[in-house]
């Protein structure tokens, strides 16, 4: 590698790490001071306070990945250009090409270690965050799914209860259809389920079960009756983070138990999913934007840049956002949602790319 390789390279990761020290701070002193009035008030550990910052670190991080890396190659590459550096290097025979070569070496190792951060890093990350989150700042309110929870819990077994209390682990008017192919076998309800964690039972208060004949129902009526049940408590009350707790293969494997169990949330799962993939890529594109919005020297300076940067950086997010939402929440396809943005971000850094070469 070449003086010219290095000089790039060195710019390249030493400003990008300096504006993640330097957003980081600030990310967390906004976030502290929003929230020191909830910690102290419920009493939270320091020790545990301090491994939500840790973690808060690593997810912050992970979720404006994107817009770091964008400002940081903006930055070092519009002073290149305003030193005219950039304009020294093609003069001497390098061609733009050649040029942009440290770049894309630079992005492989930041392309890495986003793809270290979601795959490992981000997934442990997330679970502590979430957990002193619901623990110490929302009173354990987990759930999404309060009301009309409806779920197929395995092949034959389909359960529905109209609201779950996380706090007593109590659910109301629960029902369990059991079928046999598509023939209803059984029906149970019952006005409240409580899960009874001493020895892992269920007790239903007024009980009924139908069973049903070929002739006649037979119909059986208790008070109260404990049993087991062939689901978690899980299934009551779904943790709609969870899929951001898990590494990519317990992703996969979530997923697919999941949709037999019939989730509303599977769009929200799986854009999840895809993401771990699409970021590493959007590191690329967002190269490729920078350096040809930032190696030409301008009138205006380094503000110019910066400005035109902030705006696509913030179109960008936009754009991630608002395809992700559409995803989780209708029927949008989680994988045109997710690589949508690249897509259109790609064809914007080839237009742009063309142009910086002229």
């Amino acid at each position: 590698m070449k003086i010219l390789d290095w000089y790039i390279l060195k710019r390249y990761l030493f400003t990008f790490v300096m504006m993640l020290l330097l957003f980081i701070p600030i990310g967390i002193t906004v976030d502290l001071a929003e929230k020191i009035g909830k910690i102290l008030e419920n009493e939270a550990p320091a020790g545990a306070v301090l491994k939500y910052y840790l973690d808060f670190t690593i997810y912050f991080a992970n979720l404006l990945f994107p817009l770091f890396l964008f400002l940081s190659v903006i930055w070092f590459t519009s002073k290149l250009a305003n030193n005219t550096e950039i304009t020294a290097f093609l003069s001497s025979g390098v061609s733009f090409s050649r040029f942009l070569r440290p770049y894309f070496i630079g992005a492989t190792i930041v392309a890495l270690f986003a793809l270290l951060l979601g795959l490992v890093l981000a997934p442990k990350a997330s679970k502590g965050f979430n957990e002193f989150k619901y623990e110490y700042l929302t009173k354990n309110r987990k759930v999404q799914e309060t009301e009309n929870i409806f779920r197929q819990i395995n092949d034959n077994d389909i359960i529905y209860v109209s609201r779950f209390d996380t706090q007593s682990k109590v659910g109301y008017n629960f029902t369990l259809e059991h079928f046999n192919g598509n023939v209803l076998e059984y029906k149970i309800f019952a006005d409240n389920i409580r899960y009874i964690e001493e020895d892992s039972t269920y007790r239903l208060i007024s009980y009924i079960k139908r069973k049903v004949g070929e002739s006649n129902d037979i119909i059986e009526i208790t008070r109260r009756k404990d049993t087991i049940f062939d689901f978690d408590l899980d299934d009551l009350s779904p943790v709609t983070y969870m899929a951001e707790t898990l590494d990519y293969v317990e992703l996969n494997k979530f997923i697919e138990k999941e949709k037999l169990r019939g989730s509303s949330n599977i769009g929200r799962y799986e854009v999840v999913k895809y993401k771990k993939w699409s970021l590493p890529v959007s590191v690329f594109i967002l190269t490729i934007i920078a350096v040809s919005v930032s190696s030409i020297k301008r009138r205006g300076g380094m503000g110019v840049n910066l400005a035109f940067g902030i705006t696509i950086a913030m179109v960008f997010v936009f754009f991630d956002k608002i395809f992700g939402v559409m995803a989780e929440q209708s029927n949008f396809p989680p994988l045109i949602a997710v690589w949508f943005p690249n897509l259109l971000f790609g064809l914007l850094a080839a237009y742009l790319l063309r142009n910086a070469k002229r």
